[in-house]
């Protein structure tokens, strides 16, 4: 990983998964459906520990850890199968107005990264801050759920489907 800031073993983080250049992939409810669905997998099999999270139409913030080994390594698994899927499902959706143009835009960023072969969907990037206070903790998680309230999409932060803000959200978070 070549970020200035990186996680190490045992350490809670603020993370921000991006897509690149921030294109409005998750304003469709099949791509955003496909990254909800995705996080409990790692949940389960990579343990992933969700504390706070929201999705938004062009990035997933978390407040997250792992049990073993490094956050990191699990959304870079989390980052590389998603795309994947989601770039499939564009080019398999005769509904998909912007097909043309997305695949378009992903393949010209996989132009600057020569780890990707065809697409790149996500920034390298998870830019994880190391949350060391309850202090910060409780700044990152107020900062995750107003996301959505703060851009304008809803009034409540507990009305947004895609946060743990949301009592009635379909992923399992642990209290924070």
């Amino acid at each position: 990983m070549s970020e200035t800031r990186k996680t190490y073993e045992g350490g809670t983080f603020f993370v921000t998964l991006t897509t690149v250049g921030w294109i409005d992939i998750f304003t469709r409810e099949c791509y955003a459906e496909e990254i909800i669905k995705n996080l409990p997998y790692c949940q389960s099999h990579k343990g992933l520990e969700i504390y706070a999270y929201c999705l938004m139409s062009s990035h997933l913030h978390m407040l997250a850890s792992v049990k073993n080994g490094l956050l990191s390594d699990t959304l870079r698994d989390f980052k590389s199968y998603t795309a994947k899927q989601i770039i499939q499902m564009i080019r398999e959706n005769p509904q998909e107005s912007r097909k043309e143009w997305l695949l378009y835009r992903f393949a010209y960023y996989r132009k600057r990264n020569n780890h990707n072969v065809k697409y790149q969907f996500w920034q390298q990037n998870n830019h994880p801050i190391d949350l060391f206070s309850n202090a910060v903790i409780d700044q990152k998680i107020e900062y995750i759920h107003q996301n959505p309230v703060v851009a304008g999409v809803v009034t409540e932060a507990s009305c947004y489907k895609y946060s743990s803000a949301n009592s009635l959200s379909i992923l399992q978070t642990i209290p924070a």
